[in-house]
């Protein structure tokens, strides 16, 4: 049993009922969506969560990338991170740990927070591989399989897979000699298998396998974009198109069998673009939510990259994209810190309300109606409650105490609401 396939014979389910309640949406329009693919809900049969349904009429949902790495490995640092990334509001957690004891991080954040975890298997399968003294290259076909079916037993809801590398579509790669090559690290672990190994794909050779699983465990496929853009200048270039339409008939594909599916998006795009790949994902996939890196807007602002990929992803959103996952301060540089992983999700709050307002998605309207009136009425604690980051408005209000709190130190008496407040 899977969201689509309840929903394909007209049930609604608890989750789909929990989503209806959130977005305030009509639960049979919940259903109806799932059924036709263009809402997922990714939950683990095996696992409870408080469900986030991401898709086409809800609000923008929020990703937060961590994991450790080979280099650097603090189990409590990252459970740390996935919490305090759910506090300021992350509707799901990505575990991207590439280090020895990945699987002991994993189960440690499966167990620390309650809304979805997604993870990409082929991280596990490449460590294994390299454990055991053996290049990525030579990685067994049967080992990316059994990880995908011990990570969806163990309860890991949305898992992103690398189908869409294909063993034709290699060539085309390297013709199109681009500035940054391939930056996903999945997509280079495939890209290389097949070329040096002068075989197909296993994720694409063997998708009808990889279905029944999903189809076992309800996993969400978040097909992944292994050959996103990783500078302005490759952008929307012939290896990103051909690996979307590649994935659009994966789409279809998966679908048809009942499975959830969404589809990952370009990462360094300029704003002139943002709007077209949006559009064509939406047509090429037919309708699947749309899960974006960003998009990075600029590649001169390292350590500001929250507020690059905050522009693209409040564009991306506002022009279909569903899911933006957070880029934080130290893309590019290093591991985040406590502090970078909650710019990066605030940042992407940001942006995410920003497109909702436009989309006039019910709940932001809301929320900015009722930030205006805190403000007229000068109640302070109220905006501080509304606002996505709750305790630095807060700070920098109590940096210069006045007496009158019907103002702030930047006006003072010069307040224009306090001077109008009983005119206008």
């Amino acid at each position: 049993m899977t969201q689509m396939t309840e929903a394909k014979k007209g049930n609604i389910t608890p989750e789909m009922k929990a989503v209806s309640k959130y977005e305030r949406i009509d639960v049979e329009t919940i259903r109806r969506k799932i059924a036709n693919g263009t809402i997922v809900i990714p939950k683990n049969v095996n696992r409870d969560t408080d469900v986030r349904g991401i898709g086409s009429g809800l609000s923008t949902k929020v990703n937060a990338n961590i994991g450790s790495s080979s280099k650097i490995e603090d189990k409590d640092l990252e459970v740390k991170k996935a919490k305090l990334a759910v506090e300021y509001g992350a509707d799901a957690v990505m575990d991207l740990s590439t280090g020895p004891k990945l699987n002991e991080f994993r189960k440690a954040i499966l167990n620390a927070i309650d809304v979805p975890l997604g993870t990409v298997p082929i991280y596990e399968a490449g460590a294994h591989t390299l454990n055991a003294n053996k290049e990525i290259i030579d990685m067994d076909e049967d080992l990316i399989f059994k990880v995908i079916e011990s990570q969806a037993k163990e309860g890991v809801d949305f898992m992103t897979l690398h189908c869409g590398i294909t063993k034709e579509l290699v060539p085309k790669i390297q013709a199109q000699k681009r500035k940054m090559g391939i930056v996903s690290r999945g997509g280079t672990f495939l890209a290389s298998w097949i070329l040096h190994n002068d075989k197909e794909n296993p994720l694409y050779e063997n998708y009808d396998y990889l279905l029944e699983l999903a189809l076992e465990y309800d996993i969400t496929l978040s097909l992944g974009d292994g050959l996103r853009p990783g500078c302005l200048f490759d952008a929307s270039d012939i290896p990103q198109i051909q690996e979307l339409v590649n994935l659009g008939g994966l789409v279809k594909r998966a679908q048809a069998k009942g499975v959830q599916t969404m589809v990952e998006g370009p990462g360094h795009v300029p704003l002139n673009q943002i709007q077209a790949n949006m559009e064509l994902e939406k047509t090429l996939c037919h309708g699947a939510p749309f899960y974006v890196l960003g998009p990075i807007t600029t590649d001169i602002a390292p350590g500001y990259d929250h507020i690059t990929s905050a522009i693209g992803g409040a564009i991306a959103a506002s022009s279909g994209a569903d899911f933006l996952c957070y880029v934080t301060p130290a893309e590019h540089l290093s591991l985040p810190s406590l502090d970078d992983v909650k710019e990066g999700v605030v940042a992407s709050k940001i942006a995410a309300e920003a497109a909702d307002v436009a989309l006039g998605i019910d709940r932001a309207l809301e929320r900015e109606k009722a930030m205006a009136e805190a403000r007229r009425k000068f109640d302070w604690d109220k905006q501080f409650d509304l606002a996505i980051d709750k305790s630095k408005p807060r700070l920098y209000k109590n940096k210069c105490k006045i007496d009158d709190e019907e103002m702030c130190a930047m006006c003072g008496e010069f307040c224009a609401v306090k001077i109008a407040k009983d005119d206008f």
